[in-house]
């Protein structure tokens, strides 16, 4: 589709600020879906060409978090992989299965993570103590991406949350590894969504280079400010997310919630 410049330059501005917010706390698609919607895109196309374009803003941090020793593969190998495997299937699920019991239970989720981070035990730099092996955490690593795949929204916050609450990683770590499984998660989506032709590939690639930016100086914030940065940046993200998908007509949630309002 053709679009003027001045709009094409607004939604590259868009996927910079995505891209620095999504390599914190994740959930920069809050930003990015809706600026691609208001450009024109219907929902699907707008969803595609978003992953695509996130995939490099969640590459580039990545990067930059793996360059400064925050990430080590070796530990979360099997995870990767079962990330990888949970999300083939849930592109495969989204296809056959309703997410409409999603939309009631994932605002829960959310507000939940808020909480958590808000006023639960105080998140650190320090590792503390693991509750689940390596190849225990792999399964959950796979349910979350399975997640990904056939849902998405607040994949970010599950997997920081995971890592801090199971694995025993300080906030850092926890925000690195992260965006290495979310990576793995969004490339399968990219591939999915690809195949299928939704994918507006010139404007994701420019997009991407607003992404690129953005997640370098995000996950430079987040290695230099700690947890003062993130652990607000989750609660916040958490808060708005749930908010966004209540106000949905269409979630069963929003008239109950309309009913206590009125």
């Amino acid at each position: 589709m053709d679009l003027a410049p001045e709009i094409i330059g607004l939604l590259c501005l868009a996927a910079f600020v995505a891209g620095f917010i999504d390599a914190i706390a994740g959930g920069g698609g809050l930003i990015t879906i809706p600026a691609l919607m208001a450009a024109g895109l219907d929902p699907v196309t707008a969803i595609a060409t978003n992953k695509a374009q996130a995939c490099v803003g969640t590459t580039s941090a990545t990067w930059s978090y793996w360059k400064a020793g925050k990430i080590d593969f070796r530990s979360i190998k099997l995870s990767l992989f079962t990330t990888l495997i949970g999300a083939a299937l849930g592109a495969v699920a989204v296809m056959h299965i309703s997410t409409r019991w999603l939309m009631v239970l994932l605002p829960l989720l959310m507000v939940a993570i808020a909480l958590y981070f808000l006023f639960g035990p105080k998140a650190t730099n320090e590792d503390s103590q693991a509750r689940l092996t390596p190849f225990a955490y792999a399964f959950v690593a796979g349910g979350i991406g399975f997640y990904d795949g056939f849902f998405g929204p607040g994949t970010g916050s599950f997997f920081a949350l995971s890592l801090v609450m199971l694995v025993g990683m300080g906030l850092i770590r926890a925000t690195a590894h992260t965006k290495a499984l979310n990576l793995t998660s969004n490339l399968v989506s990219v591939v999915v969504l690809g195949a299928s032709g939704h994918i507006l590939w010139a404007l994701g690639a420019m997009m991407a280079i607003g992404q690129f930016f953005g997640g370098r100086l995000g996950a430079r914030s987040a290695m230099s400010f700690g947890p003062r940065l993130i652990r607000p940046l989750l609660v916040l993200i958490s808060l708005v997310m749930a908010a966004k998908l209540l106000s949905d007509p269409a979630n069963p949630l929003h008239q109950v919630v309309m009913g206590w309002v009125g």
